[in-house]
């Protein structure tokens, strides 16, 4: 089946029969679970989305529409079973549907492949073609529909401009000049599409109208914003003037669609990011690009304040893209020079803070975690003593990812999350609001106090619906999947099939939140290793599996659930010691128990030293999202070989 959003609320069986989806009430939890691209929408909130005041029995109306879609959706699935589309998740409910069978998710996924190379175009064209008027037209006075309306409606711009200049650039486009007139005179103040409809009239071949169009543009501008025209439409002026007989196109940084300045182009990259999902990664590059040029005006302090602006809450140890986290380091720290220690103070905690932030412990040699380390210190120092709020949770970001020297920091990482939720609660701050609150979710998980940790995951879901945080529900989907799997232990517990399950719906919605390799890669086989593992099970050794970064810890133990004893020994000769990151605890353990199998007694010296300190937390539970079980499991079993005679 498919279901279309991009005008009225619809849905078709796979034979383009309509579906019928009953009353208004039941096409707005459809569009509601849509826009949410798949994740899970608690049933709180649905029903907050649903009725300004809801009434007495909201839950129980909203559980009859739902059970009134899945009939709807799925006609002929047997009683008594699981449904396959509108499922039942946590504490509410989650559409799943491949990302191709709607039509809002095929027009998005179309725009980032446009944007990222010229052969997008023709997907962009039948994308575009798929609008049948306003994105949710029947979902009226619903301030979340409104809000899907307007940030579809941004893209559709967007995207009609973005398939204009692909087609000016590719050496056509005259055709284009009656769309882009009507365009231009709906949208009078998208400066780009101005410079749009003059390369379509000079390919025309009509030089006079396009000077007359950027007249027209300048006079608008003047006259109703009181601003000059962007360096683009000058160049492109002079260009016509001279006679030129082709214009060359923009190589300025486009942000949904807008030409902008440094300064800008880093406020809108820091509310992009936010969104997670492709706009994480548009808004990386472009955050990188407003920094370059910032530094090409040789102003310092502009520089810093645009390297600064960028205070994005990061929870994760390992960088999504190392090369372009080094560049922005390496750029903080040569402003930092350029500063002095007499620069502004504030420019100065923002910079180091950044260094912290951006140095991510996993991806560090010693002598880089040394400096960000100290970054991290001096810009907490620097923030406490100017009393910024803003600034400081800033700082702690810092010192929370810079504070895994060693195994067992638990304890001390707990502090610095409640800190951060108590000034961004205080401060009403609630983007670090929802970063303390995964902190201390972390916390908790890897000391095992898993009514605690689910406290904070439930606080962070209702947080992220008003704050917009896409991640958070996956994140918390992935730590749900770990609460399943340590209590498949337990007697009556879940099934580990059920725990394996949850992770693969945990993985499924990761896969879909594009820009995030630093997390993806390689989660979901260490999750099912360690399911394995709590079921005294040996490795899985599916060829296909990813084991991404945590390869060299995994590989003796696969070796060994294949009967390759020699080979495994040789694998953890080579094992080195595990990065200073979320999963080192797991790591080591993993290296404790191969090593005891293979009664290589220096190697499980080394392990048992690392984790006496971590004795009482749980292996992998500082990531939140999966669980090898007590490391004091693993500890016994090193000791006792290292006890052997």
């Amino acid at each position: 089946m498919r279901i279309d959003v991009l005008g009225a609320v619809r849905a078709l069986h796979d034979d383009g029969t309509p579906v019928d989806l009953d009353g208004p009430r039941h096409r707005e939890v459809l569009a509601r679970l849509v826009a949410a691209g798949g994740r899970m929408v608690p049933t709180d909130t649905l029903v907050n989305d649903l009725w300004t005041e809801p009434p007495v029995r909201a839950v129980g109306a909203l559980r009859t529409f739902v059970a009134a879609l899945r009939r709807a959706i799925e006609p002929g699935r047997p009683p008594r079973t699981p449904p396959r589309v509108l499922v039942t998740e946590g504490p509410g409910y989650a559409l799943r549907l491949p990302r191709d069978g709607v039509d809002v998710h095929r027009f998005e996924d179309a725009l980032v492949r446009a944007r990222r190379t010229p052969a997008g175009l023709t997907g962009l064209d039948a994308a575009l073609a798929a609008w049948r008027g306003l994105a949710y037209a029947d979902v009226t006075g619903s301030v979340w529909a409104q809000r899907e309306r307007t940030r579809l409606e941004e893209l559709r711009l967007e995207g009609v401009e973005l398939r204009a200049r692909l087609l000016l650039d590719s050496g056509s486009g005259a055709e284009l000049v009656a769309e882009l007139g009507a365009h231009v005179t709906e949208h009078p103040w998208r400066e780009p599409a101005w410079g749009l409809l003059a390369r379509a009239l000079h390919r025309a071949g009509r030089q006079a109208d396009a000077l007359a169009t950027l007249r027209r543009a300048r006079e608008m501008l003047a006259d109703q914003l009181g601003l000059d025209p962007g360096a683009d439409l000058q160049r492109l002026e002079t260009d016509i003037l001279r006679g030129a007989a082709t214009l060359q196109p923009s190589h300025t940084v486009w942000t949904a669609g807008v030409r902008l300045g440094p300064r800008t182009t880093v406020e809108l990259a820091r509310t992009l990011a936010l969104a997670g999902g492709h706009a994480l990664v548009h808004s990386r590059r472009d955050r990188l690009a407003a920094v370059q040029a910032a530094e090409r005006t040789g102003d310092t302090a502009l520089t810093a304040r645009v390297i600064g602006a960028y205070d994005v809450p990061a929870l994760w140890s390992r960088a999504d893209d190392p090369e372009q986290s080094r560049a922005v380091v390496t750029a903080a720290e040569r402003t930092l020079t350029a500063l002095g220690t007499d620069g502004p103070a504030g420019l100065r905690a923002r910079l180091l803070a950044t260094v912290a932030v951006e140095s991510r412990s996993a991806d560090l040699p010693a002598t880089e975690r040394g400096r960000a380390g100290q970054a991290a210190r001096e810009a907490e120092a620097l923030a406490r003593e100017l009393g910024d709020p803003a600034l400081l949770v800033f700082a702690l970001n810092g010192v929370f990812l810079q504070s895994f020297t060693r195994p067992g920091l638990a304890t001390a990482r707990d502090p610095i999350g409640t800190e951060i939720l108590d000034l961004a609660t205080r401060h009403e701050l609630p983007d670090f609001v929802v970063l303390g609150r995964l902190i201390r979710m972390q916390s908790a998980s890897a000391l095992g106090d898993l009514d605690t940790a689910s406290a904070h995951a439930e606080a962070a879901e209702h947080l992220a619906v008003s704050t917009e945080a896409s991640l958070v529900p996956v994140l918390t989907g992935w730590f749900r999947a770990r609460v399943t799997a340590a209590r498949s232990t337990e007697p009556g517990g879940p099934t580990a099939a059920t725990a394996a399950a949850r992770y693969r719906a945990a993985e499924h919605a990761l896969a879909e939140t594009a820009g995030m390799p630093g997390l993806h890669r390689g989660l979901f086989a260490l999750a099912l290793l360690g399911l394995r593992l709590l079921h005294d099970r040996p490795a899985p050794t599916d060829p296909a599996l990813d084991w991404g970064p945590y390869h060299p810890w995994t590989l003796p133990l696969v070796l060994l659930a294949r009967n390759q004893h020699e080979e495994a020994r040789t694998a953890l000769a080579m094992t080195p010691e595990p990065p200073l990151d979320h999963m080192q605890e797991a790591l080591w353990c993993l290296t404790a128990l191969a090593a005891a199998r293979l009664g290589e007694r220096p190697v499980t010296d080394r392990a048992a030293a690392a984790l006496r300190a971590a004795r009482t937390e749980d292996a992998g539970g500082a990531s939140g999202m999966l669980t090898l079980g007590p490391v004091a499991r693993y500890l016994a079993e090193a000791e006792a070989c290292t006890d052997k005679k």
